[in-house]
């Protein structure tokens, strides 16, 4: 046996960690554990006994068992993975990895777990209420409102319920293309789509919907009727929750008469724009036999997280929203374990008065007047001492985390829009541009990065944005 293969059977067989969650009354399987694993060029392959049907599995690696995160493999995987053997695609690096695996209940991805009619807007009432707010969008059609239940993935695949919005036409006739409009940040539950607040951002399904568009909007994870904490700019969750909704809604209108074309269209705006990326490349690298994506717009998106949104932090700027990074702390606590609690993170007094604010009953103004004032720099909330560690460790776990949810290094492939103002305080237009030399480093030049308004902020942007866009998805309907 050659030198690196007795370092892989060593590594493997001494720090391999394997998780079962078992099935609601099923009978107890046999110990997960590895049965075979053998090492090529192509990657470590490695096989672990069969729970049963409706078992999938997550493989989840780290670096070092110290200072590194259990993280899934790259996005180019799929996942959850659906058989009892896997590939790691990074070839030879592979060797130099521990690994564990997740066994979790298969999720019926999409399937409807309840729905219920909220309420009509007619053609008029939209009318007046555009008018009143300024926009130029002519109703043709009476929008029912429904709020979805459905089953989808947690970040770590286990089975979860979420929730979401679904605007439908009256009247269309033909077939309906689907939009999916996700939405911005939010930080209390019952603020989410599916609570078809009249000022909130599912009124963006509203009007695509009576201009004939079947339009879903989903609450994402931990917002809504989804329990537990929001994974706040968790790439992956943020799009199979998208996702699962898409598939929810043509279940729904399949049973209700309306049928939908083969035409999708995905926008998002702030956080929105980070999840309609995320959905894009979901959609991709494994759903092209389910959904065609005629056109894409996220808009105002932090892309960069590990870099420009980073380094904006880092830089003592004073935020217009500094609770975006109090809640991306909390949430990557959340999901990836940086410590043993959150408080274990924050310097006094925020360990105390910060963590009972993200708990969803509080909005971002609530959060906003609890950050740092003097000086007023977000990244103070942190321990000297993790602070000074995030800032000179290009390893360190909080990186990771932040890499693991950058999503510039891939390439696009559908007609792809980034629309972001210059003058934007609270993501920076640094994130689309880099995403945009990213994107045609790769041959993806078919990507555009529009600026509508230079020197416009963040809040300035939405409207001219999500008009443009939509004259776009109209034109190619």
């Amino acid at each position: 046996m050659s030198s690196i293969h007795a370092s892989l059977l060593r590594r493997v067989s001494l720090f391999f960690v394997c998780v079962l969650a078992a099935r609601p009354g099923a009978e107890a399987a046999a110990p997960l554990s590895i049965t075979n694993w053998d090492y090529s060029p192509a990657g470590l392959r490695l096989e672990w006994s069969d729970q049963g049907a409706g078992t999938n599995y997550t493989v989840l690696a780290r670096d070092t068992l110290a200072e590194s995160l259990w993280l899934m493999p790259p996005e180019t995987t799929c996942w959850p993975i659906p058989g009892n053997q896997w590939l790691d695609p990074r070839g030879a690096a592979s060797s130099q990895r521990f690994y564990r695996v997740l066994a979790t209940p298969a999720a019926q991805r999409g399937r409807v777990l309840s729905q219920s009619f909220t309420t009509t807007y007619t053609a008029g009432t939209l009318a007046a209420l555009f008018a009143w707010r300024g926009i130029p969008i002519t109703p043709l059609h009476d929008v029912q409102l429904h709020k979805i239940t459905y089953e989808t993935l947690s970040p770590w695949g286990a089975r979860v319920t979420a929730s979401g919005a679904l605007c439908l036409p009256l009247g269309a006739g033909g077939a309906l293309p689907l939009f999916s409009y996700q939405h911005g940040t939010l930080t209390r539950t019952n603020e989410a789509p599916s609570s078809m607040d009249p000022l909130g951002e599912v009124m963006i399904g509203v009007a695509f919907a009576c201009t004939g568009y079947a339009a879903v909007v989903p609450d994402y994870l931990g917002l809504g009727d989804s329990a537990g904490l929001h994974p706040y700019h968790h790439a992956r969750s943020e799009a199979t929750a998208a996702l699962d909704l898409m598939r929810a809604a043509r279940a729904f209108c399949a049973s209700n008469g309306f049928a939908l074309s083969n035409r999708v269209f995905l926008a998002g705006y702030s956080q929105g724009g980070h999840a309609t990326m995320a959905l894009l490349r979901e959609i991709e690298f494994f759903h092209t036999n389910e959904f065609a994506v005629a056109a894409c717009a996220p808009m105002a998106g932090a892309y960069d997280l590990s870099g420009a949104t980073a380094a904006d932090f880092l830089s003592g700027r004073p935020q217009p929203n500094p609770y975006y990074f109090a809640y991306l702390v909390a949430a990557y606590q959340d999901t990836y374990r940086l410590a043993p609690s959150l408080a274990e993170l924050l310097d006094s007094p925020y360990d105390a008065t910060l963590p009972p604010l993200l708990l969803g009953n509080h909005g971002g103004s609530d959060i906003n007047a609890a950050m740092p004032t003097n000086p007023p720099n977000p990244t103070l909330i942190l321990k000297p001492a993790y602070l000074a560690a995030f800032l000179n460790n290009p390893n360190h776990p909080f990186r990771q985390a932040l890499r693991d949810n950058d999503l510039i290094h891939w390439t696009p492939r559908a007609p792809l829009r980034l629309y972001h103002c210059g003058g934007d305080q609270d993501v920076p237009i640094a994130n689309s541009q880099t995403a945009l030399e990213s994107f045609h480093s790769r041959g993806a030049t078919q990507v555009q990065l529009i600026d509508l308004l230079p020197g416009g902020d963040h809040g300035d942007c939405v409207q001219p944005s999500l008009l443009h866009a939509k004259a776009w998805f109209d034109s190619l309907r």
